[in-house]
């Protein structure tokens, strides 16, 4: 049986420097995976590479047996994979409930007359049913009181909740999530890590996530992948990798 993703001898190069090199992977359904390593490492390239931003220099891509080299970030979200930045991009200036109804649109598309005369009969009902999705989603991470105000104004741990929201519009099988802990408190980073365990569960998504806080890898991967100047250092349980001396020397920082 296939793996959901598979990467095979995955890499770039940006003139003379490999930013990735020889990076082989696989995530399956449900996995929940962590994907760790100092600044620099190649962490969010291997991310650009996944979602068509950046096109590999060698190497192979492959989700649901299918190759995923030369596809457009458009091509590929609809084909099941969507993403969080670490810097959040929400439309800041659009509503809680706009900002999830943008990752529907791909499954309830106008056709040229529905887009021009808005106020013919399909126009309003899938505008209708895309309302109530869009509020379905945002009741699963308790936002749905805060769906008409601007997303600017959530606090920032609820503002990463959107994201993920919007990103689940797009009924994904795998989610990649880019520091999602980033500029959180203690507290927001305990929500977050129940919030991403509740994800996979009833989403029944894969999620691979990149993360610097080693309380939420350690908490709730299953797997973890260690990426070293753009190479595969280790992989492991979250056990086997904070017992890796060479992980250890080259991330974790030696015991002293």
């Amino acid at each position: 049986m296939s793996k959901l993703l598979q990467t095979k001898g995955l890499g770039i190069q940006f003139g003379g420097l490999k930013a990735v090199d020889e990076f082989n992977f696989e995530i399956d359904k449900g996995d929940l995976y962590g994907l760790i390593g100092p600044n620099g490492a190649g962490k969010t390239t291997v991310f650009n590479l996944l979602t068509g931003v950046y096109k590999p220099t060698s190497g192979r891509i492959i989700y649901k047996g299918g190759s995923l080299v030369n596809k457009s970030p458009t091509a590929i979200t609809q084909m099941g994979i969507a993403r969080t930045f670490q810097n959040i991009r929400l439309f800041k200036n659009m509503t809680v409930l706009d900002n999830v109804k943008v990752g529907l649109h791909h499954s309830h598309p106008y056709n040229l007359a529905t887009a021009i005369f808005r106020f013919l009969p399909s126009f309003s009902k899938s505008e209708a049913a895309m309302d109530e999705e869009a509020r379905s989603l945002l009741r699963v991470f308790d936002l749905e009181e805060f769906a008409d105000d601007k997303a600017v104004n959530l606090p920032y741990g609820q503002q990463r909740k959107l994201e993920i929201a919007r990103a689940l519009a797009t009924a994904p099988q795998l989610l990649l999530l880019d520091e999602p802990a980033a500029g959180m408190n203690p507290a927001e980073t305990e929500e977050l890590m129940a919030t991403i365990k509740m994800v996979r569960e009833k989403f029944s998504v894969a999620i691979l996530l990149i993360e610097h806080d080693m309380r939420l890898v350690m908490g709730i991967c299953e797997k973890i992948a260690v990426l070293n100047f753009g190479t595969v250092l280790a992989f492991g349980t979250p056990e086997e990798i904070k017992n890796n001396p060479d992980v250890i020397a080259a991330y974790l920082g030696e015991e002293e």
